[in-house]
């Protein structure tokens, strides 16, 4: 799978039972890790039933992650630990050192597994995140470079796929290193030719590669930047998941005749500030 948005057939989860294990583990934890608020346990495991049920209805299978005594509640946000790539599947190094664990945990996992193939890692001094990745086609891979991917993640990337055409995109200091700024902070592919971004944030060499590639971009609006309406997971062309109240975004994709369903996030979302594409790694979809 070197797309963002063919029909989704196989994604890794978290369930939050796994990630975020108990109040105890939550109380502990949830300040340093900068979620806004605690999660409440038994809303989050209703929430995310709900996101499996949608997740499911599309036919994909689903590998779930066991709990991990080395990884944090910020587990859930699967898509951050590992890349998918033409040669398999790269283990990411976190640029939140908290997070360090969920590489080694999802690759034993998939080790047990023995269907998954995998191609490389990155390691020290390189750091890079799965939410910075993101495919504009089968042959080139857009990667942000900020707090949580560095130069040295983004060269060796470029040398375990020397087939892949890989761009380089500067993400914003927006709150500074604390805070969570990937690339799919800003952009979401939904179809072949058709992005949701938030321009305001958006490099402008980017995004002039992008409308020079044909592709069309539909523009979050500013109030619903912070709600993560540019945070959208392709189930497939044109047919969309994402975080319910964000109702101008849904309205745009609509216009622009996509399908769109959406998830209560406010356990699982929005006090961790990740999105559907941030609860999903998605290992394959059909062409």
């Amino acid at each position: 799978m070197l797309s963002e948005v063919d029909p989704l057939t196989q994604v890794i989860v978290k369930h939050p039972r796994d990630a975020f294990v108990g109040p105890e583990t939550i109380a502990t934890q949830w300040a340093a890790l900068n979620f806004t608020a605690p999660p409440d346990l038994g809303r989050a495991e209703r929430e995310y039933d709900r996101f499996l049920e949608l997740l499911q209805s599309t036919g994909a299978t689903l590998i779930t992650l066991p709990r991990d005594d080395h990884t944090t509640l910020d587990s859930i946000y699967v898509r951050d630990a590992s890349i998918v790539s033409p040669r398999g599947l790269i283990f990411c190094r976190m640029g939140k050192p908290s997070r360090s664990g969920e590489p080694p945990a999802l690759e034993a996992v998939l080790r047990e597994l023995g269907s998954v193939p995998t191609c490389g890692r990155i390691e020290p001094p390189g750091t890079l995140e799965g939410g910075d990745v993101v495919w504009i086609d089968s042959r080139t891979l857009a990667v942000g470079r900020g707090y949580r991917t560095n130069a040295e993640g983004i060269s060796q990337l470029r040398a375990l796929l020397d087939d892949t055409t890989v761009v380089e995109v500067p993400l914003p200091h927006w709150r500074g290193p604390g805070d969570v700024m990937h690339l799919m902070s800003l952009i979401s592919p939904v179809d072949h030719d058709i992005a949701l971004v938030y321009s305001p944030l958006l490099p402008v060499p980017f995004r002039e590669w992008l409308l020079d590639r044909g592709v069309r971009l539909i523009e979050v609006p500013d109030e619903e930047f912070g709600s993560m309406g540019p945070n959208v997971l392709a189930l497939a062309p044109r047919r969309c998941l994402m975080l319910t109240g964000n109702l101008r975004t849904r309205a745009a994709l609509e216009h622009a005749g996509c399908e769109v369903l959406e998830y209560e996030g406010n356990e699982i979302s929005i006090k961790g500030f990740g999105g559907p594409t941030c609860l999903t790694r998605p290992l394959a979809r059909s062409v």
